[in-house]
């Protein structure tokens, strides 16, 4: 199968899971275990997406300054810093690894 045939496969699948969600009781959905599994897969697909974009340029793993960013930024998370204090953290780290030549 090419790519094209992978992409409505795709495609086809997120449209029935969604068509599923639509078809479960709301007694299901309301259900606070089905909460708490939800908030947990959101929380790791983001997850996941930030640490791909920041290691992986095209189709290799590149560790540049966008690493250094991350781990300040999660620094900054982890001392409970408001949202701004966490975004300057991860800039200003950037920054100062590009400055030092750390590509």
């Amino acid at each position: 199968m090419n790519l094209w045939g992978w992409i409505l496969v795709a495609c086809v699948l997120a449209y029935g899971w969604k068509l599923v969600g639509y078809l479960l009781p709301a007694a299901v959905l309301g259900n606070p275990r089905m909460s708490r599994i939800a908030g947990a897969m959101t929380i790791g697909l983001l997850a996941s997406l930030t640490v791909v974009n920041a290691t992986v340029t095209g189709q290799s793993i590149v560790l540049d300054a966008r690493l250094g960013a991350l781990v300040a930024a999660a620094v900054a998370l982890f001392l409970r810093a408001p949202f701004l204090v966490v975004v300057i953290a991860g800039a200003a780290a950037a920054a100062l690894l590009r400055l030092a030549g750390f590509p």
